[in-house]
């Protein structure tokens, strides 16, 4: 049985992915905020080196995230360090910590949940843009690298969702305005979103590498 470490799986998107993997056979690692807390530098450090010395991670999906919205001139510094360490830091650290694991059993899945707003962009998006582009770069890089060493690399950018973060950052009347935005006319469903990431991680997978897959019902087509 393989093993997936899913961050932020208490619930939205990061619930239905592992629940998706879960019925796919495969054993969830799913840490607590007391376990891991992403938010905190010394947390992070002290679970990557429980990573590197204990059992292979096989699939490792950086799902946690968070989307503190302002307009860039009332950014404060704290919150974009705080969504720099959560969005970026603490991924890119999660990744350097399983990938030599990966690399010793010559197969591995990572799997970046990113954003269509690392692609496009709205008015107060402008520091979790910036993350979410960041976690592109990351991926395509990670995949030049670890590539050779049997692990695909890849990242998942959705759309709108039905997660309680998105119905926190819209009110109902901007809610149905974003409705008229997406070509199908409705948000996506967290299972939607799990569905793909599922496979993304899957043995199915064999070739698809160092890609951001847009999962968004058209939006980004308009």
């Amino acid at each position: 049985m393989r093993t997936a470490l899913v961050t932020g799986a208490s619930r939205g998107i990061g619930r239905a992915i592992a629940a998706e993997m879960a019925a796919a056979g495969w054993n969830i690692v799913a840490p607590s905020r007391a376990e891991l807390d992403l938010g905190d530098p010394a947390s992070v450090a002290a679970y990557c080196k429980q990573l590197r010395d204990g059992e292979a991670i096989d699939a490792l999906v950086n799902n946690a995230g968070i989307n503190i919205i302002n307009p860039l001139a009332d950014l404060l510094e704290e919150d974009l360090a705080s969504m720099i360490q959560i969005n970026v830091t603490a991924p890119m650290l999660l990744t350097k910590a399983v990938a030599p694991g990966m690399a010793r059993c010559g197969w591995g899945r990572i799997l970046n949940i990113g954003s269509v707003f690392g692609i496009v962009s709205r008015s107060g998006r402008a520091a979790y843009s910036a993350t979410k582009a960041a976690i592109i770069g990351l991926t395509r890089t990670s995949a030049i690298e670890l590539g050779p060493q049997g692990v695909l690399v890849n990242a998942l950018c959705p759309g709108y969702v039905e997660t309680d973060l998105t119905y926190v950052n819209n009110s109902p009347a901007e809610i149905d305005a974003i409705k008229k935005t997406i070509p199908v006319s409705r948000l996506a469903k967290p299972q939607e979103i799990a569905r793909v990431a599922a496979f993304l991680c899957s043995e199915a997978n064999s070739y698809i590498s160092g890609q951001s897959i847009i999962v968004d019902g058209g939006f980004t087509c308009l």
